[in-house]
């Protein structure tokens, strides 16, 4: 049995608590929180600040670890995908280490569970281990080319049949982006996934991507030329999610990702066909890449479920939850700490469908604690470092 308590705790689950010990087993598991009085103060682990559940990185790229520092700042979507096309080769030694040391990293900063990309097995022994909570979205892409969806299904659906699913390990078959999967391939998809499975998705990142449906032809058609790849005919839409929508069933859980350009309107008409539906963002990716950040006044007032990601070290210069809620709150002050919070633990527990263990500090989950150690709401001081308790 261990027993923590700090100057405040949030549960998330419910309100802020002063005065209070939290008990575990010593697995982490939670056997009750009560006041702090009912306690000899020798039995109880205090610190100075917040106590906060673990974090929950809802969109990551494990297998892309190694491309720390290779890919440019502030060029723009297209030009990122090329540098990281042509920069990702490496021996299989430096991927592996580098994946394993980045776990490592995400572990000492907090995160409990990560939602993890993956085009490739090389994540796949790491994530074995069981030191994270994983789910590994296998993602496929034929970059709108109906004739290669076949080649393309078959060439991925190895990889996902390569990962053993667990307690600790979930997954599912998502499509890339709307500009990269054709209507034949998102129907194979669809046919591979179980009804509860959470759907990843990347969206609206870039404005080429929306000028793509609305136009039939945009710089992303340009882009691929380069690469010989020649795109169908594109659907005409208002909004690349408008594509997206109506190829994902209704029944599934659906994480769209960075939604940097995601407009209140795309919010409310996702919202009405997915009755669970979340939205992830990673700031700092996309200061990165496209030196812009979503309109969370849209996501706020649609009452929008909000997850934070950190996207890879190939997007960032770490993989920190908290460094991500500090972004937010550096760019956008309004929005309230306990708001933020439950982005980065309450809605990403329940979008990865881990909220049975994780995301909320209550009698019989196992969250993790983290120690933000110095954190006082009042004074708006985010320049402390997360630190794990258990």
């Amino acid at each position: 049995m261990q027993k923590f308590s700090a100057d405040i705790i949030y549960p998330v689950s419910s309100e802020p608590l002063k005065n209070h010990v939290i008990v575990t087993d010593d697995s982490g598991i939670i056997l009750d929180i009560t006041d702090a009085a009912q306690h000899d103060a020798g039995t109880v682990q205090k610190f100075s600040g917040a106590i906060v559940p673990g974090f929950v990185n809802t969109h990551c790229h494990l297998e892309l670890s190694h491309m720390l520092g290779k890919v440019d700042t502030g060029t723009g979507l297209l030009e990122f995908i090329r540098q990281v096309i042509t920069r990702r080769d490496a021996s299989q030694d430096v991927i592996y280490e580098a994946i394993r040391l980045a776990e490592e990293e995400m572990l000492k900063n907090g995160i409990v569970a990560v939602g993890d990309i993956s085009n490739t097995t090389d994540s796949f022994l790491q994530k074995r281990q069981g030191r994270l909570f994983y789910y590994t979205f296998v993602e496929f892409f034929d970059l709108m080319k109906s004739s290669d969806a076949q080649v393309n299904f078959d060439k991925y659906i190895s990889v996902f049949t390569q990962l053993e699913e667990n307690s600790f390990n979930k997954k599912s078959c998502v499509p890339h982006a709307p500009y990269s999967v054709s209507e034949k391939l998102f129907s194979m998809l669809n046919v591979e996934n179980q009804r509860e499975a959470t759907i990843s998705i990347h969206n609206q990142e870039t404005p080429a991507e929306d000028a793509l449906f609305r136009n039939g032809h945009s710089d992303f058609s340009d882009f691929f030329n380069q690469f010989g790849t020649h795109m169908d005919m594109v659907p005409i839409k208002n909004a690349s999610i408008e594509y997206a929508i109506q190829q994902i069933p209704p029944q599934h859980r659906v994480l769209f990702v960075h939604n940097t350009l995601t407009r209140k309107q795309d919010i409310l008409v996702a919202q009405e066909v997915f009755e669970k539906c979340f939205w992830a963002t990673c700031p700092n990716a996309n200061l990165y890449i496209e030196n812009r950040l979503p309109n969370y006044k849209h996501f706020v007032e649609t009452g929008a479920k909000v997850t934070i990601g950190t996207d890879s070290l190939t997007s960032n210069w770490q993989l920190c939850i908290w460094e991500e809620m500090k972004t937010i709150f550096k760019y956008q002050s309004w929005l309230s700490f306990e708001t933020v919070l439950g982005w980065a633990t309450k809605n990403g527990a329940e979008s990865l469908n881990f909220n049975d263990l994780l995301g909320t500090i209550e009698q019989n989950k196992k969250p993790g604690l983290v120690l933000l150690e110095g954190f006082f709401p009042e004074r708006k001081s985010y320049h402390c470092k997360p630190k794990r308790l258990i």
